[in-house]
């Protein structure tokens, strides 16, 4: 039961970050073309940067504070 488990928090792990990034490069498509964004564009860069790190140190709480539920 124990491989299973681990397997199963494994992909949900993945997921979570997978969803971070995934809404992060959909804000960035968004930055990008709506014309009304468009002064947004040079922080695009960062944004990015600060998505990922949000999500990983998200997942990383997730995984350090035992809420596996």
């Amino acid at each position: 039961m124990k491989p299973i488990l681990a397997v199963y928090y494994f992909i949900v792990g993945d997921m979570i970050s997978l969803l971070g990034v995934l809404i992060g490069l959909v804000l960035l498509i968004l930055l990008n073309t709506i014309p009304a964004l468009s002064a947004l564009r040079p922080v695009s860069g960062p944004l990015l940067i600060v998505v990922v790190l949000l999500t990983l140190v998200l997942t990383l709480a997730r995984d350090v504070s035992g809420n596996r539920h």
